[in-house]
């Protein structure tokens, strides 16, 4: 007999004040004094505080208009990222060029980030490839579906800078639903083994597609990491600022030789899980509404603001920005081509081989009896 538990039993983990987390900007955008993190943000300019504003603004544009292509018929699918902006930016801008990402479906800015072009974004999810870039292009390899399985690439990959006596560090993106999965208790156990520099970067959404975090963890997921060794740290995932600061300090860390790290970036799913999902059916919206108080742009905005930094030509300037993005995007995604029917057998292996050779065969005959 299977037995169900009420949402309403579940524990907050994601919001408990209790737990302390790494803040640096306020919900109402004032700045938080931190002595241990705030030297790893003490370098940056006026213009780069207004760059990652951008970033934000312009990521966010290029989810609403990837949403609404989708329930115009020209996507397939598209999991929303509206809400986790600054975990995904704070902590895409803290990597060196050559650092390596491994990501999970959802983070499409840590892609924008990285220099994928908007266009390419689109590409899967419109059905014309089986991944928007060549991953050695930008050091970002292809968005894993398979839940966790990204962690143990990422892990691999860092043994591989290890071995090569480099100080490239990999970055694993994953969801607080991928923490209950083997491949990352498995990547964490191997990481912590043999001082992998990887770091396993959980965006605490507080959903693992209908399923609340409290439901599969009884603790923050923070906690787990230590226990086999790898340092963790919780951080406030809609605080642009602190997100960057942990990163930057994490990857220190492990570009130092200090091993893996854990970051817990504590933020809110405010769209749903894809765009095949309705997240009525299960949130509260009072909920919601708490968390959108937290929203990650408005309390940079109201930072900046602060700052006296956000002047209006800078204003104009991302607005612009997000125009044109948000076009460039539109009109990359209508552009694409369907791919030659074939092309499917390109890039399975490094090396051709008959058994893959037998099924073109057997496909081509198959087409050319359609025709």
């Amino acid at each position: 007999m299977r037995t169900t538990l009420s949402h309403d039993t579940n524990i907050d983990l994601g919001a408990l004040e209790s737990v302390d987390l790494v803040q640096i900007i306020s919900p109402t955008g004032e700045r938080v004094a931190n002595a241990q993190y705030d030297p790893w943000i003490a370098d940056l300019t006026t213009g780069q505080l207004v760059a990652m504003y951008e970033d934000l603004v312009v990521v966010r544009r290029i989810d609403v208009e990837a949403t609404a292509l989708q329930r115009q018929g020209e996507l397939g699918l598209w999991p929303p990222l509206l809400g986790q902006e600054a975990a995904q930016v704070g902590s895409a801008r803290a990597l060196r060029d050559d650092d390596f990402g491994f990501l999970s479906y959802r983070e499409n800015a840590v892609a924008y980030c990285r220099g994928v072009a908007p266009r390419d974004l689109v590409r899967v999810w419109r059905g014309t490839a089986l991944c928007g870039w060549n991953p050695f292009d930008v050091n970002l390899a292809t968005p894993a579906i398979i839940i966790g399985a990204q962690t143990l690439h990422a892990t691999g990959y860092a043994l591989g800078c290890l071995k090569d006596g480099v100080d490239t560090v990999s970055v694993a993106y994953f969801g607080d639903g991928a923490t209950s999965e083997g491949d990352v208790t498995e990547a964490m156990i191997f990481a912590a083994s043999f001082r992998a520099p990887v770091i396993f970067f959980c965006q605490n959404n507080q959903w693992a597609i209908s399923e609340p975090v409290g439901l599969q963890a009884q603790r923050p997921v923070s906690d787990r990491a230590p226990g086999f060794g790898i340092p963790s740290v919780r951080v406030d995932g809609n605080d642009v600022l602190a997100v960057m600061a942990v990163m930057r300090s994490a990857l220190d860390r492990a570009r130092t030789g200090g091993g893996p790290g854990y970051i817990e970036a504590v933020t809110y799913r405010m769209g749903p899980h894809t765009t095949s999902d309705d997240p009525t059916r299960y949130v509260d919206p009072i909920d919601r509404e708490s968390w959108a108080a937290k929203d990650p742009i408005a309390r940079f905005e109201a930072y900046l603001d602060g700052q006296g930094v956000l002047t209006e030509e800078a204003r104009a300037s991302v607005a612009a920005r997000a125009d044109e993005v948000a076009r460039e995007f539109r009109a990359g995604c209508l552009g694409l081509e369907n791919p030659a029917p074939l092309s499917v057998f390109d890039h399975v292996y490094a090396t051709a081989n008959p058994e893959l050779a037998r099924q073109k065969s057997q496909y081509a005959a198959y087409l050319r009896s359609m025709e």
